[in-house]
């Protein structure tokens, strides 16, 4: 099996799981439940269930990684759903589909949002209850990363940024934590799932892995947001450039941004090196995602 055909079997794997996982749309209250459905199987590239089910192959273990999987991507569905808001983003489209808020309401946004919260740590909580310790150790990764000092925290920096003189203190603060925070958690989380999971150093080396690489992802996708179109990327393209954000492009121009995205990716690489392990998937994963054209 190659790499794509790879990536395809975990993708389909995962939706199938996210589907079980996610409450019947006639189940009362039944608009709620349709929203969330609506939000979650928009599609989307399912990297961060990805990256954690790769992590998790350097050393397998005994432990399914795939509801960590599940966790990541209800906490980064949520995140989605709220960005799109009118007072955030205030974008109509996510994953080729109305946002959450255009297809239903604003209330219905903001409540589908908060639903996914506590459902990722119910699905950690029910998938891992034989194991306290793990099931513990994942939680609180989850936990601190989506909080105020690291997502919750970058969307804050981004939004009172916008329309400010351009600074790389601020873009790094935003990119380290609304991004590539949530993109180190997964590679933890699934490396936490494997038999050397609970080995500090090697998880402080897959940390700073997670965290280049999620430098990169967003220098991609500031790219991406000035050279991709709307049908291919499955939201508004210039986006952000015309919300007055602060991004690579806007600091330091097209061709620096795709500079930096290749040093964080080359970063990421070097830094798996001493971690060790069947790496070959992760590398791959790894330049596709700084290859990407959405």
């Amino acid at each position: 099996m190659n790499f794509l055909e790879k990536m395809k079997t975990w993708q389909d794997l995962i939706n199938l799981r996210l589907d079980q996982a996610l409450h019947s749309s006639d189940l009362q209250p039944a608009q709620l439940h349709t929203a969330m459905r609506h939000s979650m199987n928009a599609g989307g590239k399912r990297l961060r269930p990805i990256l954690a089910l790769a992590a998790h192959e350097l050393f397998p273990g005994k432990h399914d990684p795939i509801p960590a999987g599940l966790a990541l991507e209800c906490i980064h569905t949520y995140s989605l759903i709220h960005d799109d808001l009118p007072a955030m983003d205030n974008s109509d489209l996510r994953r080729g589909r109305p946002s959450c808020h255009k297809a239903f309401d604003e209330a219905t946004a903001i409540l589908a949002g908060d639903a996914f919260q506590p459902l990722a740590f119910e699905i950690l909580a029910d998938s891992y209850i034989g194991e306290p310790e793990l099931a513990m150790d994942l939680i609180r990764m989850l936990a601190k990363t989506a909080g105020s000092l690291k997502l919750v925290g970058g969307q804050m920096q981004d939004l009172i940024s916008e329309g400010t003189v351009p600074d790389e203190d601020k873009l790094s603060y935003i990119h380290s934590n609304k991004t590539a925070a949530m993109i180190q958690a997964a590679i933890q989380m699934g490396f936490r799932l494997g038999s050397e999971g609970k080995m500090d150093q090697k998880m402080k080396q897959i940390g700073k892995v997670g965290h280049s690489l999620g430098l990169a992802f967003q220098a991609v996708d500031d790219l991406l947001d000035v050279s991709s179109t709307t049908s291919k990327l499955g939201k508004d393209a210039l986006h952000d450039n015309e919300s007055g954000k602060i991004t690579w492009v806007t600091l330091k121009g097209e061709d620096e941004a795709r500079h930096l995205a290749a040093v964080h990716t080359n970063d990421a690489h070097q830094l798996l090196k001493p971690v060790g392990g069947d790496s070959s998937f992760l590398n791959e994963l790894m330049n596709f995602m700084l290859e990407r054209n959405y």
